[in-house]
């Protein structure tokens, strides 16, 4: 082949790659500009990577003891503290429901369509109890299940509590992260008394509490009994939760009845309400913090 022969080859060929690359521009720009903006620079690069999360400061992991059938106080719980998912500042707060076994079909089907909506559920290979046993595998279940991505707490309270994430934040930030044992200290009206225990209503231990709870040969044998004067059992007779942090009176008990020293009324303040026994207790409750205040006019409704 002559060079005259080769250059008409050549140019055929850079001339119909020309054509080629012209004519996707023309039909398909939007891939050729992504392409384009992909090796570039690393400054565009970053367009298309994913916002960096910053580390929450620290982990909570919220455990709701209720029990299987309680469908409805379960949704309004899961409700209240959905409203306050952005309060939570640069902590990560998550609340799970935790009970025992499932025992019959109608749980099974309607419980299953809970996890599948809202993934917040924790069932204990336990038979549902109150002080025989279940806060024992609570804490225990919870070393094992999340033990490849531990929290920095754990907190045991019920379906009759009410907690406000933001001053429960702002209460856990900066506390130590071992040795934590957190709560209403009770009985509130003999501080001095070397068996006080943190109120079942809601207390929070730090993760190594958690550990030693669920290897502890003594909480294993000693599990049985009422439940937050057991908890505070094991750890002052196996010499743990020094660090003890009573926030009352921040967290008291609902004000149905003359003022004590664990019930006074609603303050702003709170962390956390207990004995909301019923609808209207909750309803009371979220008004006067305002829970309800961000609901806007809508031709669809009236709530007067």
């Amino acid at each position: 082949m002559n060079s005259s022969s080769h250059s008409k080859i050549v140019s055929f060929i850079l001339l119909t790659s020309a054509m080629v690359v012209l004519l996707f521009f023309f039909m398909r720009p939007n891939e050729f500009r992504l392409r384009s903006m992909s090796t570039s620079s690393p400054s565009s690069l970053t367009s298309f990577m994913a916002p960096v999360t910053p580390k929450p400061d620290f982990r909570l992991l919220i455990g709701v003891l209720t029990v299987p059938d309680s469908y409805e106080r379960r949704h309004l719980v899961r409700h209240a503290y959905a409203l306050q998912s952005n309060l939570a500042g640069p902590s990560q707060i998550d609340i799970r429901f935790v009970f025992c076994n499932l025992t019959n079909e109608e749980q099974r089907v309607l419980i299953a369509m809970e996890i599948l909506l809202y993934d917040d559920i924790i069932i204990l290979n336990c038979t549902e109890n109150m002080n025989d046993g279940k806060t024992y595998t609570y804490f225990s279940s919870v070393r094992h299940k999340f033990d490849e991505n531990p929290y920095d707490y754990v907190m045991k309270t019920d379906d009759d509590a009410y907690f406000r994430l933001d001053k429960l934040g702002e209460s856990l930030r900066g506390l130590p992260r071992e040795d934590v044992y957190y709560g209403f200290g009770t009985p509130c009206d003999k501080p001095g008394a070397q068996w006080r225990y943190m109120s079942g209503m809601g207390y929070i231990l730090s993760w190594d509490l958690v550990e030693w709870i669920a290897s502890s040969e003594k909480a294993r044998e000693h599990r049985v009994g009422i439940e937050d004067l057991t908890t505070g059992s094991w750890l002052r007779e196996g010499g743990r939760g020094r660090n003890w942090f009573d926030m009352r009176p921040a967290m008291y008990d609902y004000p149905d009845g003359p003022p004590l020293c664990y019930r006074h009324e609603l303050v702003a303040d709170t962390i956390g309400v207990h004995k909301l026994k019923t609808n209207l207790k909750w309803a009371r409750t979220l008004k006067y913090f305002n829970v309800t205040a961000g609901l806007k006019p809508s031709k669809l409704y009236h709530i007067d």
